[in-house]
């Protein structure tokens, strides 16, 4: 196909979704290749008179494989910790999550995306993971949701001079799947002393996701939401409050006046 036809191509993927590659090489999913032929059985030896019968062994297979995931994602987190406690400054810890190779995120995603905003802010809010377009230009909350976000702020006489945004995760998870429990649990090593050199004076997380991880409480959104917590440094409490995601009210336009009612809340205490 020409230059032209080929764009077309490329913008119909993008119109559909589809907007990774994975793989080299394409993949067929309605037509798998044929299972390998099945060996045949060994013929088993003859028992020795002298020795007694066994059980048969019970397969090990799937616990031995969430014991290595375990053991992975505690060795992934023991180093994060490390690195992240070494990092005195916010450039540090930017140079400290580029040198971690831990989490498989990063193999797939095109920019480790660390922040933006005013880090001498009072206020630091923090959302899920990046996606497509955060992934692009490597900053948080720069796609349509990310306009929701700065028009909330205005609407309470902030923006990106006055606040400073970041993610729990610094890498977009492929097709902006929600993070496993491993992702997220490797990477809270890096938000918490992101938080704790910010050291704002509110904090707020955007959606249930952070609220969830950054708070250790299981309760939906819906039932966070217009409440205030107590987000624990070593040295003082943040009054933290967890809001809807924009993305969420995208969806959900009605709750924007819950949302809104948030965003008095914050200013107040502020």
């Amino acid at each position: 196909m020409n230059q032209e036809q080929a764009c077309a191509v490329l913008r119909f993927y993008l119109d559909a979704g589809v907007d990774e590659a994975l793989g080299e090489v394409p993949v067929d999913r309605l037509h798998p290749p044929p299972p390998p032929p099945e060996a045949a059985p060994a013929k088993a030896p003859a028992p020795s008179p002298a020795t007694a019968p066994q059980a048969p062994k019970q397969s090990t297979r799937g616990g031995g494989q969430q014991r290595l995931l375990a053991e992975n994602t505690d060795m992934a987190e023991a180093s994060a910790q490390e690195l992240a406690q070494a990092a005195r400054n916010l450039d540090e810890l930017r140079q400290a999550l580029a040198a971690f190779e831990q989490c498989p995120l990063k193999q797939t995603a095109s920019n480790l995306v660390f922040g933006d905003g005013n880090p001498a802010a009072r206020i630091m809010l923090i959302g899920e993971a990046p996606g497509a377009d955060e992934d692009r230009q490597g900053l948080p909350f720069v796609g349509v949701s990310g306009q929701l976000l700065d028009r909330m702020l205005a609407s309470i006489g902030l923006d990106r001079s006055t606040a400073y945004i970041t993610n729990i995760l610094p890498w977009r998870p492929p097709g902006n799947r929600k993070p496993t429990p491993a992702e997220t649990t490797m990477c809270l090593p890096f938000i918490r002393r992101h938080i704790e050199l910010v050291d704002p004076d509110v904090l707020v997380f955007v959606g249930g996701t952070s609220a969830g991880a950054l708070l250790n409480r299981s309760e939906g959104i819906t039932r966070m939401r217009g409440r205030w917590f107590d987000y624990a440094l070593p040295s003082r409490q943040i009054a933290a409050m967890a809001i809807f995601h924009p993305a969420y009210l995208l969806r959900q336009p009605a709750l924007k006046r819950e949302a809104w009612r948030d965003l008095i809340a914050i200013k107040a205490r502020l």
